[in-house]
């Protein structure tokens, strides 16, 4: 059998046709270094997260007033913003009371709407 009559076969400096529409995955770039959140660390100990808690669960605050500027302060950021529930530690109850206790206590210019300009 003559050479030409052989199936063409795909060479090394040839890549492979890529199915339609589609595009080949980048390189691996190896697996991730360990730990999750809070990591570990080499040298020290593993970081330990404190569960958080409600203050007012825990303090048995039965009613969030608008008027306690005081109390409201603390679950503002600088900016203005209400602070979310992950990273205050309140219940999900008492966050709603307290947003509505926030926004009652800005409408009255208790509280600001925004945080100091730059």
């Amino acid at each position: 059998m003559p050479e030409e009559a052989k199936a063409p076969t795909a060479t090394a400096a040839e890549p492979p046709p890529a199915s339609e529409g589609h595009s080949q995955r980048p390189p691996s770039r190896g697996p991730r270094p360990a730990g999750g959140p809070g990591g570990s660390r080499e040298g020290g100990r593993k970081y330990f997260r404190r569960k958080k808690v409600c203050k007012f669960c825990v303090e048995k605050i039965e009613s969030i007033n608008y008027k306690d500027v005081r109390l409201l302060a603390q679950f503002v950021a600088e900016s203005g913003k209400i602070v979310p529930r992950r990273l205050t530690g309140v219940c999900t109850p008492h966050q709603r009371r307290l947003s509505c206790a926030i926004k009652q206590a800005r409408n009255i210019a208790l509280l600001p709407f925004a945080g100091r300009a730059n």
